[in-house]
């Protein structure tokens, strides 16, 4: 039906009702703008270096920010890792910003273990996400995103070469998060010593085979930029809150006896390079990064080692289902397994306690015997000395009384005589 005939059926009384604006589904991305805008944004760093070398002083010069911290000492007694988190914003956009510190790396004399606070710290924050999107019910819109998204790798500007602790606790964070190398405080060393310098950071981490953050080049609109900005790895920055009158202009930089350095001058270092790379451009790929790459190598090693996999030994796809309930069999044979190696174990156990009982009462049924008779042999010596005590004293009774018996009788004696005396001696007179 052609479009006329249409507009003449409909009449010329109806209503018709204006648009407020374009229809159709190309406002989807200002839909998502909007939608991201209002819920706002996070953005993780992790600055890994050693004390003093300017970590806090540049996160106040990136963000234009005077961050509250604590200034760290040269003396602690292992690395530990501070965590602060910062509401910012900018126009209409937040920006919920955390900055985790290495604190203590590099000052103790055995730097042997030195990065191992530092995954460990990593892999809790992709522990916790993972946890969190395992639950049945997940609240991921509104949970606080704690993965590190950029790792800021502080060198020191000797300017001859990267230090053992340097490459080794690179080689063991390439594979968890984006590492982007810098030379701190790089208006210690002149410019011939710079260049020279960064061409012997680049050799050193490519024969090390550590893998460094790339600026992405597969998006048309910054492949150039990004192209450029990869070849001037590692960024030599300076940082600075202070700002100085130069020209007409109020600028930061750092005022020294042989002149001034101005830190957002590309002539004098490449702080507005990184600045560009790191929040302007690159900032939403790093989160990307991190989670279709770092975090999926985590998440699916994790499940491995839980026994979950894609694809059964004959490479034909798994459902998750089916290897849940391959899990859940195989961890009840354990179980039963176990419980039947506890069983045979307990009545182990229990014939070898019988066992102990048995010779114990043996061992005591022998002591009992033996105490018995010893008691029979003391009983038998008491009444053999009793029965020669009784002897003695039947004897001594019969002795006793033939000694009275022959003091009576002699005693009858001497009164006869006394009185046959008397009577004598009376007839005398």
């Amino acid at each position: 039906m052609a479009a006329t005939d249409i507009a003449r059926q409909v009449g010329e009384g109806c209503r018709t009702v204006p648009l407020a604006g374009h229809v159709g589904f190309d406002s989807l991305p200002d839909q998502l703008v909007n939608k991201s805008v209002s819920q706002g944004f996070c953005f993780n760093i992790l600055c890994v270096g050693e004390t003093g070398l300017g970590k806090s002083t540049l996160m106040d010069t990136l963000f234009n920010t005077k961050f509250e911290g604590e200034p760290a000492t040269h003396t602690q007694p292992g690395v530990q890792l501070r965590s602060n988190t910062y509401d910012l914003q900018e126009s209409n956009v937040g920006l919920k910003l955390t900055i985790v510190s290495t604190v203590g790396f590099g000052d103790q004399i055995n730097k042997e273990d030195s990065y191992k606070p530092i995954m460990e710290f990593i892999d809790a924050q992709f522990e916790a996400y993972l946890q969190e999107e395992l639950k049945i019910r997940r609240v991921l819109h509104t949970y606080h995103d704690s993965r590190i998204h950029a790792c800021l790798y502080f060198i020191a500007p000797t300017g001859h070469s990267l230090k053992s602790l340097d490459l080794v606790t690179m080689k063991k964070l390439d594979s968890k998060v984006n590492i982007i190398p810098i030379i701190a405080k790089s208006d210690a060393i002149s410019k011939s010593e710079l260049t020279k310098f960064k061409i012997k950071i680049t050799s050193e981490l490519v024969s090390n085979g550590v893998q460094i953050y790339q600026f992405p080049t597969d998006d048309e609109s910054v492949a150039e930029i990004n192209g450029t900005m990869n070849a001037h790895l590692p960024f030599a920055v300076i940082g600075s809150t202070e700002e100085l009158k130069i020209g007409n202009k109020m600028m930061k930089a750092r005022q020294y006896p042989w002149g001034t350095v101005q830190v957002e001058n590309e002539a004098h270092c490449d702080f507005v390079k990184l600045r560009e790379m790191l929040i302007r451009i690159n900032m939403e790929d790093l989160r990307e990064q991190t989670h279709s790459r770092h975090y999926e190598l985590y998440r699916r090693c994790k499940l491995e080692e839980m026994g979950f996999k894609d694809t059964d030994p004959d490479s034909k796809p798994f459902s998750l289902q089916e290897t849940y309930e391959a899990k859940r069999n195989e961890f009840l044979g354990e179980l039963q397994k176990k419980e039947e190696e506890m069983r045979q174990m307990f009545v182990q156990r229990v014939k070898e306690k019988e066992a102990e009982l048995k010779e114990a009462e043996k061992e005591l049924h022998e002591k009992f015997d033996r105490l018995k008779k010893l008691h029979q042999d003391e009983k038998k010596k008491l009444e053999d000395k009793k029965k020669s005590l009784d002897d003695e004293v039947n004897a001594f009774k019969q002795r006793k009384t033939a000694a009275e018996l022959l003091q009576s009788q002699g005693s009858q004696a001497g009164g006869s005589q006394t009185l046959k005396r008397d009577k004598e001696k009376k007839n005398f007179f």
